[in-house]
């Protein structure tokens, strides 16, 4: 579980982050939107600990953020930003396999665990391992995002199907 309370940050003087309390259960999709400018980066770069928060709590599995290494945060949550957020000069299989080397995962499962991810979000995994996100369309690079969010989880995957899982309609939630 994820919780924010009462957080704050501000850059020269301007507030950016004001009052923000939630809570994100565990296995819960959350959606952030809102208009540019608003915060939702800001937000989202607090939770990694890119940005430190001026005021309030982030608490993680009911730890405070400041205590979690970054190394153990990728086992901890996932996110998928729009585009999908990932590095130009890096292939898909690449691109995922960052949250694993970064959380410490060993090099001999990192393979089969991409290949996972892939069938996961319906990609052929021979096919788009080698691939970089300038020759796949938006959708295929969403669902790479994706796959790379879940790459530390706990939990093996499951066949479920959404939007940017499913390569066409119709989309079960």
């Amino acid at each position: 579980m994820i919780e924010l309370k009462n957080l704050y940050k501000s850059y020269r003087g301007k507030s950016v982050l004001m009052n923000i309390s939630l809570t994100i259960q565990d296995n819960e999709f959350f959606v952030l939107i809102g208009s540019s400018g608003c915060g939702k980066t800001t937000l989202l770069k607090t939770l990694n600990k890119l940005n430190p928060i001026d005021k309030g709590e982030i608490l993680i599995n009911g730890t405070p953020i400041n205590r979690i290494k970054v190394t153990q945060l990728p086992r901890l949550m996932g996110y998928v930003v729009q585009e999908g957020g990932l590095f130009p000069h890096m292939t898909v299989e690449d691109n995922i396999a960052l949250a694993m080397r970064v959380a410490g995962y060993p090099k001999e499962k990192i393979y089969d665990r991409i290949t996972e991810l892939l069938e996961l979000v319906n990609l052929e995994p021979d096919q788009y391992r080698s691939q970089y996100p300038s020759q796949l369309s938006g959708g295929q690079r969403q669902r790479i995002g994706g796959g790379r969010a879940l790459a530390c989880t706990r939990c093996p995957p499951t066949r479920r199907s959404s939007s940017w899982m499913s390569p066409s309609p119709p989309w079960t939630p």
